[in-house]
């Protein structure tokens, strides 16, 4: 599978790729893409998912890179590969939870690449829609690209595919932030609220911004937290279920706690009502058991991978029961 004719746009400054993408925005398949470490884009490309005339290659910004301690928490830069998250003392010591995560993404190797603002990017993935042209339209394309039908949900009108991407479920744990830029300067939001719960139109991203730094503040430092992720293969795959989960404890009660969910919604999501059933409780095996359940209704998995949708979901609850008890543990 061969790659189409694209223009390569290799800017050096922030301020420079912002002048660049905003010209060249496009509109569908030839919009212009962002390039970091490529380990989701070009394989996209190459089954003509995508075929953007301009491609802008932004890994030589070095504003976008690191891992700063503030006073408000830490940041983290867009470009900041997930083996810096990985190795990071900074992030081992204060956000267990988001080391945690970044180190069960695919290989050793491809974690070298990949970034921590691609992984928050991640294209949603589907059975129907990550294949080749020819297979694709030989089942008449879907909602997602190209086509009006959806293969998943039969005769719906949204897209199901699954957001597979592991380091923002630990994000969400840690009500981590996140800033974009654009012609008209930076915004910042929540990362809760960067997501849409629609497989096709899944980020508020415009055409001509781009996610810039990671803010972790510090109210959430220093919580207890782990995360946990089924995949058939034992590394390079994607996460076909994920649970990530942070913990406060004093004097063996729970203060605070935080749930969320990857790979079974179109979004990563916070399992919401597990943070009020957790507060001032102390852990055992009948709380884990009623936490597992909610994060089990929580979790909206359908024929979008590999396994069935009931076994995701029952090992949503069984990892939710066994990461919380670990944790108290």
């Amino acid at each position: 599978m061969s790659l189409a004719d694209f223009k390569l746009l290799r800017p050096r400054t922030l301020d420079e790729a912002i002048s660049l993408l905003a010209p060249q925005a496009g509109e569908g398949a030839r919009a212009t893409r962002v390039i970091a470490g490529g380990t989701d884009l070009i394989p996209s490309m190459r089954q003509k998912l995508f075929e953007p005339e301009y491609v802008l290659d932004i890994r030589q910004i070095a504003e976008l890179k690191g891992i700063r301690e503030t006073e408000q928490g830490t940041e983290i830069g867009a470009l900041t590969t997930l083996s810096c998250i990985e190795r990071s003392s900074v992030l081992k010591q204060h956000y267990p939870v988001l080391v945690e995560a970044a180190k069960t993404v695919a290989s050793p190797v491809i974690r070298n690449m990949a970034t921590l603002g691609g992984n928050i990017c991640l294209d949603t993935r589907c059975l129907w829609y990550n294949q080749s042209l020819t297979w694709r339209k030989s089942c008449g394309f879907c909602i997602k690209k190209d086509g009006d039908l959806c293969h998943v949900a039969a005769g719906g009108k949204k897209c199901w595919a699954a957001f597979s991407g592991d380091t923002p479920a630990a994000l969400l744990c840690l009500e981590a932030e996140i800033e974009l830029a654009g012609p008209q300067g930076t915004r910042r939001l929540p990362l809760n609220d960067f997501y849409t719960g629609e497989g096709d139109s899944y980020r508020r991203l415009q055409l001509n911004e781009l996610l810039t730094r990671i803010i972790l503040p510090k109210a959430t430092a220093d919580l207890s937290g782990t995360y946990r992720k089924l995949r058939i293969r034992g590394s390079i795959d994607y996460p076909l279920a994920g649970v990530a989960i942070t913990l406060k404890c004093l004097n063996g009660h729970i203060e605070s706690g935080r749930i969320a969910l990857t790979a079974v919604n179109p979004a990563p999501v916070l399992v919401k009502k597990a943070s009020e059933v957790l507060q001032g409780k102390r852990l055992d095996e009948e709380l884990a058991e009623l936490v597992g359940d909610l994060a089990a209704k929580t979790a909206k998995p359908l024929t979008t991978s590999a396994l069935t949708p009931e076994y995701r979901r029952e090992m949503i609850r069984v990892f939710t029961k066994r990461a919380l008890l670990a944790l108290a543990n």
